[in-house]
């Protein structure tokens, strides 16, 4: 199982200890999220870890095409890949605090599609006309990975139709896990792709820490936050969760912040919802509890986990906790037992 996380970037020097932990315990994958006013600006944070990784790929995960247009966005990760050669993914989706946290609206799954497509063509060095102009960057070394983020069916398709991987915000329980992939699968089917063709990391909000309890109580945080993917304006109950959990459900939509803190730990614990989103959405508590937790996502199914650690109690010693205690446990799962002969 591969294993990544992503975070908010609130300072250089928590970029860098997380740029350094990524490379130091062996993480596949370091993202750097899009949230105008709750952190730096992606691209200089990302421009951070690519002079300091050598190894982990380095994602936006995720920014938007509301606020950095198609071009402008092919041209950054394209800039990117020069610094880390092969390991620069641009994550994008429909738009949350990246969007709302300037009054901005959100993409339909219809012009992701559409503006995904555009995105891997420039990024291929080819000519894109749109309206009067002519998008171009022949300067382009390598075709950066191009991953589209979604939690709902058209979206899930549509990345399955047009992207090279995907961010998938879900739940990690093996109905979620199952019912996400198969959205993808049909969309990869739709356009004549073969199965596997886009690569699939699903997402949960990460803590590790020795008193697990600190960890529960904290996680509640990004708990709500995350949930505002998966439900957005729709009906819970089309969004996996129980009757009974609806109105509850439709509560927190109402009042939750894309700027997460103390109100939202408060609302999911008034609300009933920890336990709930924490089995859903989370691997958290103490090094032990997080392989637990870990390992049933493996068993759900989960090939790649993409950890958002970015208001955890303490978020780069949630990643270097998570990478000293726990990852190297997960690579062992993962290795043929001794004496056993792999043939090629």
């Amino acid at each position: 199982m591969k294993i990544g996380f992503f975070f908010w970037p609130f300072s250089v020097d928590l970029t860098e200890t997380m740029a350094q932990n990524a490379d130091t315990y062996g993480y596949d994958m370091i993202g750097i999220a899009d949230t105008p006013g709750n952190a730096m600006d992606p691209w200089v944070a990302a421009t951070l870890v690519a002079r300091i990784t050598k190894t982990a790929r380095i994602s936006i995960c995720v920014s938007n095409f509301i606020t950095c247009l198609p071009a402008v966005s092919a041209a950054a990760i394209a800039s990117l890949d020069l610094l880390a050669p092969g390991r620069a993914v641009l994550g994008v989706g429909a738009g949350h605090s990246g969007t709302k946290n300037i009054g901005a609206g959100k993409s339909t799954a219809g012009e992701m599609a559409e503006q995904i497509t555009l995105t891997r063509k420039l990024l291929r060095g080819e000519p894109v006309t749109t309206g009067d102009a002519t998008a171009h960057m022949p300067w382009v070394k390598h075709p950066a990975k191009v991953f589209m983020a979604s939690s709902h069916p058209l979206g899930l398709k549509a990345a399955g139709r047009t992207a090279d991987g995907v961010f998938i915000n879900y739940g990690i329980q093996p109905e979620h896990v199952a019912q996400s992939e198969q959205l993808v699968a049909e969309g990869l089917q739709a356009a004549g792709r073969p199965p596997g063709d886009a690569e699939i990391w699903q997402i949960a909000a990460m803590d590790c820490t020795p008193d697990g309890d600190d960890a529960r109580r904290q996680i509640g945080a990004i708990l709500a936050f995350v949930s505002g993917y998966i439900i957005g304006g729709k009906d819970p109950l089309t969004r996996g969760v129980p009757p009974d959990l609806r109105e509850p459900m439709l509560e927190l939509m109402r009042g939750y912040s894309t700027r997460p803190g103390a109100q939202n730990i408060q609302l999911v614990n008034d609300l009933g919802l920890t336990d709930y989103l924490s089995r859903r959405f989370a691997v958290c508590g103490t090094p032990d509890e997080c392989f637990q937790q870990a390992t049933a996502a493996k068993a759900a199914g989960v090939q790649r986990l993409m950890f958002t650690v970015s208001v955890a109690v303490d978020p780069a010693e949630a990643v270097r906790r998570f990478g000293e205690d726990v990852l190297p446990r997960l690579r062992k799962l993962d290795r043929p037992p001794s004496g056993h002969i792999v043939s090629a």
